[in-house]
């Protein structure tokens, strides 16, 4: 691409280096052949829906996801599954600082999204595999993960589970008011 001019490249930066091949790079990007723009729509989506409390879906935007756009993955355990949650939150990284198999409380919480924004909600995300979602809030609750967001007012628990015998994710959310 540099050869043909198409990019350029100084002082260890590659540049585009007009605006209308500029152009160009953002439609190919945006295109959906690329896919790019979709998965970042479909991001968003996931992100709306968790922080509306929108169980069904959740598991629904969880299930296309694993379906369509990555499904090469084997869901024999639970980290296949947290393979598909960290794609499919790629749009909370605007917003959250977001660590995986963090310590907090009594245990490792699988995922936690805080806030990079004081007044954003933290999010505790746990996953469970051929159990439920519900099983998924009792851990959290058993393991206090809410403890890792104590200075925060409320906290949004997210539990998320991917049945192996039915093919079917499962997604459960609690508000805590601290």
């Amino acid at each position: 691409m540099v050869v043909y001019g198409f990019l350029s490249y100084s002082d260890g930066q590659l540049r585009i280096p007009n605006h209308e091949l500029m152009l160009k790079f953002q439609q190919a990007l945006a295109s959906q052949a690329m896919g790019l723009q979709q998965t970042l729509e479909e991001s968003t989506a996931l992100l709306e829906a968790t922080l509306a409390r929108n169980h069904k879906e959740v598991a629904r935007l969880i299930e296309k996801l694993h379906d369509d756009k990555i499904p090469f993955f084997q869901y024999n355990d639970e980290n296949s599954l947290a393979c598909v949650v960290t794609v499919g939150y790629l749009a909370a990284l605007d917003k959250y600082k977001i660590t995986r198999e963090d310590k907090a409380g009594k245990g490792y919480a699988d995922f936690l999204f805080e806030p990079i924004i004081r007044g954003n909600t933290p999010i505790i995300l746990e996953l469970k595999y051929n159990h439920s979602a519900k099983n998924a809030l009792k851990c959290i609750h058993e393991k206090e993960y809410v403890k890792k967001f104590r200075n925060y007012d409320r906290i949004l628990l997210v539990g998320i589970n991917y049945s192996e015998r039915t093919k079917k994710h499962t997604c459960l959310t609690e508000v805590v008011e601290q």
